[in-house]
């Protein structure tokens, strides 16, 4: 079955500044998700510094995603590497443990000709073959957009490429990938409203996995205030280092998980916390409130 609804596109939890894998902390971290009515998590994402872990680590988090779920959240997990093996050797494993989908971004650094990339997401989408597979089209990260010519000729080549998530911004970028026969999922919490009411059916929204209520309430009932909204709280997180301001909204709410990330990603300083904790004790406010 396809991914539906809202997805958090999760952090990892990680100890020790960042250099393992924290495996208390996914349990806690699901059962939040669960109690927060999110309908699945997108694991090892740009939130989760999928791209920074070692593949044996990317798979033991992937492993760690699905037994702390258990069949209680739909389970995604990025697969997108550098290279087009490791990105085949992870998306034949997510598929080997049960995952719910994979989703793949494209290698950023070389600029890939359509045919290089008509390759990569071929090979990435046939080893996982038949769970669902979804790309993640987010030029800014990469540095270059996908060409929908290249989506277009892997629907038609492959059964399981079913969906886009897109978080390209403005929305001007983002219809661009509103493609005829794709399940599209809104990254940009401020589109969700205009991204659903052109046929989007969800998102998986960075935001969700430290206020999951809150954007689970706009992908539900999608308003132009509300994404707004929303749009606001992620503006106020991206001014600090994004991972580790969502790993310590988390916290704030009883998580455990701590604020370590992966180099060169770093924690907030002092008056960063400070600045976010103050913050935090508005918005966890009005995000209680609105879920009650």
């Amino acid at each position: 079955m396809a991914l539906r609804g809202a997805l958090a596109a999760s952090i990892t939890p990680l100890r020790g500044l960042g250099s393992e894998p924290d495996e208390d902390a996914f349990g806690p971290l699901c059962d939040f998700y669960v109690e927060s009515g999110l309908d699945g998590v997108l694991a090892l994402g740009t939130a989760g510094e999928g791209i920074l872990l070692r593949v044996d680590e990317r798979r033991q988090v992937a492993d760690l995603f699905l037994q702390a779920a258990d069949n209680r959240l739909r389970i995604a997990v990025h697969c997108g590497a550098q290279t087009t093996r490791d990105t085949v050797t992870l998306a034949a494993h997510a598929a080997e443990v049960g995952a719910d989908a994979v989703v793949v971004i494209w290698p950023p650094y070389f600029k890939l000709d359509e045919q290089a990339q008509y390759a990569h997401f071929f090979a990435a989408a046939a080893a996982c073959a038949p769970l669902p597979f979804y790309v993640y089209e987010f030029a800014a990260t990469t540095g270059y957009p996908i060409a929908p010519a290249v989506l277009e000729r892997l629907r038609d080549a492959a059964d399981n490429v079913v969906g886009l998530k897109v978080s390209d911004t403005p929305f001007a970028e983002f219809e661009k990938y509103l493609l005829p026969g794709f399940d599209i999922f809104v990254g940009p919490e401020a589109l969700i409203a205009d991204g659903m009411a052109h046929g989007a059916i969800g998102a998986v929204s960075a935001l969700a996995s430290a206020l999951p209520r809150e954007v689970g309430a706009v992908v539900r009932d999608p308003s132009p205030a509300g994404a707004a909204r929303l749009g606001e709280l992620r503006a106020f997180v991206e001014r600090f280092p994004r991972q580790a301001a969502l790993k310590r909204l988390l916290a704030l709410q009883g998580v455990p998980v701590r604020e370590d990330v992966r180099a060169p990603l770093r924690s907030l300083t002092g008056d960063e916390r400070d600045e976010l904790d103050s913050w935090a004790g508005t918005v966890l406010d009005y995000a209680e409130s609105n879920s009650s």
